[in-house]
């Protein structure tokens, strides 16, 4: 995929990476398919997740992702402009996603490699939400490899209810794991479990191998409560992400 735009931001993603000098480490970009369509799923801790996944595939063959990312983004104007001009994929959550799944087979037709997150929301509780089939579905219409992926430290830089922090040093991990197995009949929700299962054991991993603890008191807001951090447990981050689809839908027009 030519693209001058995805092109200048990777540039520009570099270069921050080195002004903030972020430690982001990669593992297991030889699961991501060196050519040829594919869906890279990976869990979703903070906003700027879909950089440092696209970063993760630069690493086989210099791949690039085209995320769907909720419609809420695209409508800010500058950023709107720069997703859009990156060619990724806007959806319109817990609307009319037609138009968005049309763009996605699309891209993966023409080549492409497609990111999602299953999750749908960010996860506050850092450990991943239970998610949608749409990333299986979507896999297993194409005929395409269903990549799992896990990132870990994106949410001390940016997440939601924070605000951006450059967080000079911190690290950011990007894993990737084997393409999971299903065949053309089977029932999406079974594969989209395996697919989640495979992004949580991803993760465990990627917390395994983080270099960095809390500074000090205060400071483990970003560990997840069964690691002894002060995140909300991941049944309270369930309750708090289908508040917020109540809470879309009671603004919508009727």
């Amino acid at each position: 995929m030519a693209n001058p735009i995805y092109a200048s931001a990777i540039a520009a993603s570099l270069t921050s990476f080195r002004a903030f000098r972020w430690d982001v480490r990669t593992f297991g970009v030889e699961h991501v398919p060196v050519a040829g369509p594919g869906i890279v799923a990976t869990n979703h801790v903070g906003y700027l997740d879909f950089v440092f996944a696209g970063y993760g595939v630069l690493h086989q063959g210099r791949r690039r992702l085209r995320f769907v990312a909720k419609r809420e983004v695209f409508d800010q104007p500058f950023v709107g402009a720069l997703m859009r001009g990156m060619g990724h994929i806007s959806v319109d959550r817990g609307g009319d996603t037609a138009l968005a799944m049309r763009e996605v087979s699309a891209a993966l037709a023409g080549g492409d490699l497609v990111g999602m997150f299953p999750e749908g929301t960010i996860s506050r509780s850092f450990v991943p939400l239970a998610g949608r089939p749409g990333a299986a579905r979507m896999a297993m219409v194409a005929g395409v490899p269903l990549i799992p992926g896990a990132v870990w430290g994106t949410q001390r830089i940016f997440t939601k209810g924070r605000t951006f922090r450059a967080s000079p040093g911190t690290a950011v991990l990007v894993g990737f794991g084997p393409a999971i197995a299903y065949e053309p009949d089977e029932d999406p929700l079974e594969v989209h479990i395996r697919l989640m299962t495979a992004i949580g054991e991803l993760l465990v991993e990627l917390q395994l191998r983080y270099p960095q603890r809390p500074a000090g008191p205060g400071d483990d807001w970003w560990l997840p409560a069964h690691l002894g951090g002060s995140a909300p447990t991941a049944e309270e981050a369930e309750r708090m992400a289908r508040e917020d689809r109540e809470a879309r839908k009671g603004t919508r027009p009727v």
